[in-house]
């Protein structure tokens, strides 16, 4: 029979799970995005460097290769060279493959050297970060201990951390889609272009579901243009730089 501690632990690792894949959303939308893609955000080094370690850990993603696809999508919005278009290759491929296409292009080397060759360079990202499994191996281990700890358990402890990442990779990848796919598809429009906004997707990955205003405004800090647009990304860059930790470098004007 499960005991209470178990059925407990069960418990926060479904809040965890949850929170984690927050905190991955507000790192790839502020870290990833805003700052390194776009150069529309600065962070300072002691508000980036918890964002990379954090998305190395629980996403295995490697920013020279996130950024270099990123820039080939604007580059080539729905057009012939889009690593991940909806218009190109079908709503449901993108919804069901976007890793698929996304781990394909990262294999170009042809991609990396055109789209980010400013991204990548320092000797952590050489030895380290740029080790994107190693990282979900360390995360996992992370995951195992932790859930180990609460259990005091072994079995429990592989179970529960083991399934609790995986449940958070998986929506992280879900959330990716969602932007690629219906972001490109479903939604309304605020400017000329083909991406859409999606309030609802916006809430749960930090500001990203307002893809249609990016694409107007790409190196904007702020996605949101409306009053009643929300962009939990920029509140968060509102308070580092309360802080000092961030400073936004473009903004798009309010509509």
């Amino acid at each position: 029979m499960i005991s209470l501690t178990v059925w407990l632990v069960w418990l926060i690792a479904l809040g965890l799970v949850l929170l984690v894949v927050q905190v991955s959303s507000i790192a790839t939308t502020l870290y990833l995005h805003r700052c390194l893609s776009h150069c529309g955000l600065y962070l300072h080094p002691i508000a980036a460097f918890p964002l990379r370690v954090q998305l190395w850990l629980t996403t295995g993603i490697v920013p020279k290769e996130w950024v270099a696809v990123h820039r080939k999508h604007h580059r080539f919005t729905d057009v012939e060279g889009d690593p991940h278009s909806p218009v190109l290759k079908g709503l449901w491929k993108i919804l069901i493959g976007n890793a698929f296409y996304y781990a394909r292009e990262t294999r170009n080397p042809e991609t990396l050297k055109s789209f980010a060759p400013d991204i990548g360079n320092s000797w952590l990202d050489r030895y380290l970060f740029r080790f994107g499994k190693l990282g979900l191996a360390a995360g996992v281990v992370v995951s195992i201990l932790l859930f180990w700890l609460l259990s005091q358990n072994i079995f429990w402890g592989l179970l529960i951390g083991g399934v609790a990442f995986l449940t958070q990779a998986v929506l992280y990848v879900i959330n990716s889609a969602l932007i690629n796919g219906a972001g490109h598809a479903i939604g309304y429009r605020n400017f000329n272009n083909t991406a859409t906004n999606m309030w609802l997707i916006s809430l749960i990955t930090g500001g990203e579901g307002l893809h249609n205003n990016h694409h107007a405004y790409p190196t904007s800090a702020r996605f949101s243009v409306k009053w009643s647009e929300i962009d939990l990304g920029w509140l968060v860059i509102k308070v580092l730089s309360w802080l000092r930790l961030a400073r936004p470098l473009h903004v798009a004007p309010k509509l």
